[in-house]
């Protein structure tokens, strides 16, 4: 089982910058997959940011050239800078991990309690 624990959240004005953490903890083989998605009321979830277990990056396009996702595979943390925030980027942002509990486990997909985060003046 993988527990996601997510910090950085927070108000900050429009132009300002935010990092948030996510780190994963438990028992598991591997997580191949690590990423951010946000939610505002309403509306659906949605991909911010994800990083493979080798580096490779996605991006949402309203996040392109401002977000930038990083992760420490030794700590099994991810990470995703903010800059250039805009009010529109203000929802809860949720940690995702799609891992393996055990060499023989199917993949799962596991979720962090979410981080608020307000680009308000």
């Amino acid at each position: 089982q993988v527990q996601l624990v997510e910090s950085g959240g927070g108000l900050v004005q429009p132009g300002g910058s935010l990092r948030l953490s996510c780190a994963a903890s438990g028992r598991f083989y591997s997580i191949n997959v690590m990423g951010w998605y946000r939610q505002t009321p309403g509306k659906e979830r949605e991909l911010v940011a994800t990083i493979t277990i080798g580096g490779s990056t996605k991006y949402a396009d309203s996040v392109k050239g401002r977000f930038i996702i990083s992760r420490d595979n030794p700590k099994n943390t991810v990470y995703l800078q903010m800059n250039s925030l805009e009010p529109e980027d203000t929802a809860v942002y949720y940690c995702n991990a799609f891992g393996f509990a055990s060499i023989f486990a199917k993949g799962s997909d596991y979720w962090g309690q979410g981080t608020q985060v307000t680009v308000s003046s």
